[in-house]
Formats: C-alpha cells, sequence, structure tokens
C-alpha cells in the first residue's frame, strides 16, 4: 500500500524519458550510418541510415497520440506546434529535422512530468517508512498479513523498533513511540494501555498489543498518499500560462510558415519556420524552473505541495496568521496553579503531569516541565483516554482525573468554583469529579516575530496583517502588541475564520499561516495556505506549503522562492522566444534549412535552460535580513 501511488508519480517521468532516450540514440545511430556510408546518394528516406530516423518516429507515436487527444479536446498548446513539425518534416523526406524536434518534445514532457514528481518527493520518502504487513493476533497465534486485510477491532503487536501499521489504542503493553515525523514533536512519548498510536511512529524497545481504530487506507499514512497523489495531479499555473502564450503563438506561427512556403513555392521553408518556431522555451524552461523551486524549497525544509502557490504569493497583499505555533514557538509555559480550597498546587501538579505524559497536547509539554523543575514524582497511571474536544481523562494512582477547558466544564457543572477568567491559556482540572484547579499558561512569542512583521510591507507589499486566533482577545491582543500587529480578530472560530478568509480574498490575495489542522478550512481557502510544521503539519491537505520545521524565516523563503521562480521562469520563455523569433525570420527567407533549424532551436533551449536552472540556486537574496530582537519578559 505504501508504495501505491509511487508508480503514478514516476511513470510519466520514466516513459517520456525513455522515448527521448530511444530517439536519442536513433539519431546516433542514423548519422554514425551515415558518415559510413559517405555516399549522399544513399541518404534518402528509404536508406539504411534512414532507418534508425523511422524508428525514432515509431517511439515518438504516443507522443503524437497524446497530442492528437488534447487538439480534439480544443487545447491548442505549445506542443501542438512541435508535433506538427513531425508530421510535416516526415511528410517532407525531412526525417533528421522531425527526429530532432520528437527528442525536444519528449525531452520537455519528462521534464514536466518530473517536476510533478518533485513536488511529493519528501512525502514519497515518509511513505516508504511504512511496513507492507502487520501482525494479526488471532486464535491460533500471530499472521503476518498485507495491510490492505485490517480491520477495525483487529488485534495488532507491533514490534520493537517497527513502524505502527494503523491507528489504533494500545491494548497490552509498555514501550515509547517516535511520532517526529508527522507531529514534529522531538521526542519519545511513553505508550501504555489506553494511549492512542499513530500509523508510520517507530516503536521503541519493547512490544505493543494494539486494537486497530481505523483501516490503513483511512489512516495518516492514507492521507500522506494523497497528499501526494494531489501534488502530481497538479500542473503549474505558470505551465497553463505557457499553454495560453502558446495558444496565440501557435496560430501565428503556422500563418508565418504558410506566408513563407506560399512564396517561395517550397514546402521545405514552411518546414523550416514551424522548426525553428516551436516554442521549446516554453514546454522545456518551465518545467525546469519549477523543478529547480521545489528542490531549492525542499532542502530548506519546505514541502511545495502547490506548485503554482509559488507564482500566487507574488499577487498576495493581506496576510493573516494563526497565534500558537506560528508567531509564537507553539511551546507555552506553565505560569500559574490556583487550586481550589482543600486542595495544594504540588499536589495537584503531581497528578496532572502524570496523566499529561501521554498527551499529545501542546500544554503538555508545560506541564511536564513544570514538574521537573519543582522535582515532583510522577504516580502510576492508566486508562488513559484524550478525546478530541473534551480533554484528557486517566486513572492516576486510583483517582479519576479529568483535564479539560472551562467552557466545557461549566457546560456540565455549571455551578463550578472557578476563579475569575484572566488573559493566557488555562486548563482546568477536575479530581474524583470535583473541580480541583485552574492552570494557567503563557506562549513566547517568537524573537524574529517583530522584525519579520515590520518587513513584510516594505519588502514583500502587503498592504494589511492580521492576527487571528481562537484565544481571548487579551491574550491575542498581548501578543499583537509584541510583533507589531494592529488588526486582531479573537475568539474565532474554524467557520468564522474560514469566513473571514473568504471576505478578504474576495479583494486581495490572502496569504494565510497557520497550524494546518484547526485552521485547514482557512489554509483552503486563501489564495495561498502555509501550514507550519506543528501537530500534524505533513497531513495539512488544504495547504499549499508545508513549513517543516516552524521558523518565520522559512516562510520568508517561501516568499522568495516564489518571486524567483516567477521571475526567472518568464525570463527564459519571454526571452526564448525572442531569441526563436529572430530565427523565424532568418528561416522565413530561406536562410536556415529545417535540420540547422532545429540545431538552432536546440541553442536556443540551451540558453533558456540554463537561465531556468538559475531558480535552484542558493544565494544571499534568498531571505531578507531579519534580525531577531532580545527575548521579551513574559512575566
Amino acid at each position: 500500500m505504501p508504495s501505491e501511488p509511487i508508480p503514478a508519480a514516476r511513470g510519466p517521468w520514466r516513459r517520456h524519458a525513455l522515448i527521448a532516450a530511444l530517439v536519442l540514440g536513433a539519431i546516433a545511430v542514423s548519422l554514425g550510418l551515415r558518415l559510413a556510408v559517405g555516399d549522399r546518394s544513399l541518404h534518402g528516406p528509404l536508406t539504411w541510415p534512414a532507418l534508425p530516423l523511422w524508428l525514432a518516429l515509431i517511439a515518438g507515436l504516443p507522443l503524437l497520440a497524446e497530442l492528437l487527444v488534447r487538439l480534439r479536446a480544443g487545447q491548442l498548446g505549445a506542443d501542438v506546434l512541435a508535433g506538427l513539425s513531425i508530421v510535416v518534416a516526415y511528410a517532407l523526406g525531412e526525417l533528421l529535422a522531425g527526429a530532432l524536434v520528437v527528442l525536444m518534445l519528449a525531452g520537455g514532457q519528462a521534464l514536466e512530468s518530473w517536476a510533478v514528481r518533485r513536488a511529493s518527493f519528501a512525502l514519497e520518502a515518509l511513505a516508504r517508512r511504512l511496513p507492507a504487513v502487520a501482525h494479526r493476533c488471532g486464535e491460533t497465534g500471530t499472521a503476518d498479513v498485507p495491510l490492505a486485510e485490517i480491520a477495525v477491532g483487529d488485534r495488532l503487536e507491533v514490534h520493537p523498533h517497527e513502524a505502527c501499521p494503523v491507528d489504533g489504542t494500545v491494548l497490552e503493553g509498555r514501550s515509547t513511540m517516535n511520532e517526529a515525523y508527522l507531529t514534529g514533536e522531538p521526542f519519545l512519548l511513553p505508550k501504555v494501555p489506553g494511549s492512542a498510536v499513530l500509523s508510520g511512529a517507530l516503536n521503541g524497545e519493547g512490544v505493543l498489543t494494539i486494537r486497530a481504530d481505523r483501516r490503513a487506507a483511512d489512516s495518516r499514512y492514507a492521507q500522506i498518499m494523497q497528499v501526494m497523489r494531489d501534488a502530481e495531479q497538479h500542473r503549474p499555473r505558470l505551465r497553463r500560462l505557457g499553454d495560453r502564450i502558446g495558444a496565440i503563438y501557435t496560430p501565428l506561427a503556422v500563418l508565418v510558415a504558410a506566408a513563407a512556403g506560399l512564396a517561395s513555392q517550397d514546402p521545405v521553408r514552411f518546414l523550416s519556420v514551424l522548426v525553428v518556431a516551436t516554442p521549446c522555451p516554453l514546454i522545456i524552461a518551465i518545467p525546469v524552473a519549477i523543478i529547480g523551486a521545489i528542490s531549492l524549497a525542499a532542502r530548506r525544509g519546505i514541502i511545495i505541495r502547490d506548485p503554482a502557490a509559488l507564482e500566487r504569493i507574488a499577487t498576495c497583499r493581506v496576510a493573516v496568521f494563526d497565534k500558537t505555533g506560528t508567531l509564537t514557538y507553539g511551546e507555552p509555559r506553565l505560569t500559574d496553579i490556583d487550586p481550589a480550597p482543600g486542595q495544594s498546587r504540588e499536589a495537584v501538579l503531581g497528578v496532572l503531569a502524570s496523566l499529561e505524559r501521554y498527551s499529545r497536547h501542546p500544554l503538555a509539554g508545560a506541564v511536564l516541565a513544570a514538574a521537573r523543575s519543582e522535582h515532583i514524582p510522577l504516580q502510576e497511571t492508566r486508562e488513559i483516554r484524550e478525546s478530541p474536544g473534551e480533554g484528557l481523562e486517566g486513572c492516576v494512582d486510583g483517582r479519576r482525573v479529568t483535564v479539560t477547558g472551562r467552557g466545557q466544564l461549566l457546560a456540565r457543572v455549571p455551578e463550578a468554583p472557578l476563579p475569575p477568567g484572566q488573559g493566557g491559556l488555562e486548563c482546568v482540572v477536575c479530581i474524583d469529579g470535583a473541580y480541583a484547579a485552574t492552570c494557567r499558561f503563557r506562549d513566547e512569542p517568537r524573537r524574529e516575530g517583530p522584525a519579520f512583521i515590520a518587513h513584510l510591507g516594505p519588502r514583500h507589499g502587503f498592504r494589511r496583517v492580521l492576527l487571528v486566533s481562537g484565544d481571548r482577545e487579551s491574550e491575542v491582543r498581548y501578543l499583537a502588541d509584541q510583533v507589531g500587529i494592529d488588526e486582531v480578530r479573537a475568539g474565532q472560530s474554524p467557520e468564522t475564520k474560514l469566513a473571514l478568509v473568504r471576505e478578504l480574498a474576495a479583494h486581495d490575495g490572502v496569504l494565510f499561516m497557520g497550524d494546518g489542522i484547526n485552521d485547514a478550512p482557512a489554509l483552503a481557502a486563501a489564495t495561498v495556505g502555509v501550514a507550519f510544521g506543528q501537530g500534524s503539519a505533513v497531513t495539512a491537505e488544504a495547504a499549499s506549503v508545508v513549513i517543516l520545521d516552524s521558523a518565520l524565516q522559512r516562510a520568508d523563503e517561501v516568499l522568495h522562492i516564489g518571486d524567483r521562480l516567477r521571475r526567472i521562469a518568464l525570463q527564459s520563455a519571454v526571452g526564448g522566444m525572442a531569441l526563436s523569433l529572430v530565427a523565424v525570420g532568418v528561416a522565413a527567407l530561406g536562410y536556415l534549412p529545417p535540420v540547422a533549424g532545429a540545431l538552432v532551436q536546440e541553442l536556443i533551449d540551451v540558453a533558456a535552460v540554463a537561465n531556468a536552472l538559475r531558480v535552484a540556486w542558493v544565494s544571499r537574496d534568498l531571505a531578507d535580513e531579519v534580525t531577531p530582537k532580545p527575548a521579551l519578559d513574559q512575566g
């Protein structure tokens, strides 16, 4: 199952690359035979030197069939002119010129297929980690079965150092699991009966027996595979721009070629103009630029799911930021514990930390850090249950402990003696059903945040910057003041975030940066959605771009890579076509025969591709000099 999308990614690239290799070999053999024969009378279309070139045409027939299908669908792109050149060349007996055009067409399509494949290269590497089989427990023992045969409720064994095959719940055993590749959290999570486990997470030293809660097809790995399929199927907007240019350029080139042929009464001159006019800078240079941008981003820890986002990002004039994990480090610290009468601070922290060590919630790390700093021992914990939106529950040293939010508790127990609400993050703790304490947290702003926000307008043309969060007004306003944002939207639900982004996007391009989980609707509605590497960022299906290490510098690099791709791709395409038009004029006057025209076009292609390769260079202008300010006192 993990290899399912890989053939789809590699198939077109390998097929087109094979055609290009066969045609190149045929041209080489033909030229070798011509040199060996040395008799020009044997250079006709039915001689031995011509035979390999006919084989080149046969190899290129699948490409011509694809072009015919597109033409019947009304898609008059740049590559249609190349197909017409091939047909005319072989009809007139100019086999070498036709073979050279087949080579250019196959090479360009191979590059385009590879560009799409590179868009999901890093995610493809992750998918290979998933095991091919699972150890299913039955009445007669444990048997290895394919992942596709695992059903919800099956009992499975996860052996030491193996990847977990499906999402599930631990039934027996104790171990640790590394979920960093999915969650971005760089530590091992303890796993005991009741703990949730994720498909693809690496098991530690112990053996775990788990219950499958989802089929493999519904697991987080399946979401990654869907991300890969989406990336493979996206046709970048820049390439479509090339098609639109080709829709104008192709009929114009045919008219010029026809005029030259009629004026000279020479069909070969008609062919010469067609061959030289073939817009290979559109066919080849733009995919090369896209490959370079995707590769450069991947080396910087940035996954480009939709290459078209790199062009769209230059049109964005409104930046919308989620709070936690984007403009903050996403690592809140415990600042205060307000115990209920009869409860001690140390006792509450002890049971809370004992339970939170099994949670993936962002506040769990803050609780554990506080317990470690105060040398509070952890207690035996079992029957852990963590439901989204409901909180964390478990049995700690024989007592039922629940960690939830103020609103959830008041909905169940309206008379709960909670202290007055304050700014900041908080959770409430109940022990054996009774309110025990309120814990408050503070998330530190990123040091580079103020300088990053300040440079968005002058350097990248953003006219508005907004901070949007589901937290309280006081907490959101506190962060906004620290980083220099004037427009604040607090208390926002996913639905209201979506409505806000849609309203903004109706007037301007919107760049939305969030964690890729609760912000998924807004990420999908934005002109460009950027998911940071918190939570399950690499599986954020709604995002166009995923930044794995959550650094604001990487967000700046996305802006610069997009600007560089757009600028260099258009330079290569327009500059290459301008050179082609000069060659068209020379061919129309009869000074450039078909074979020479094809070679001139190859030289133009080399120049356009060489320029397009500059996209992948790491240079000083990849990010602005954003100097972090000294760390702020959080009080």
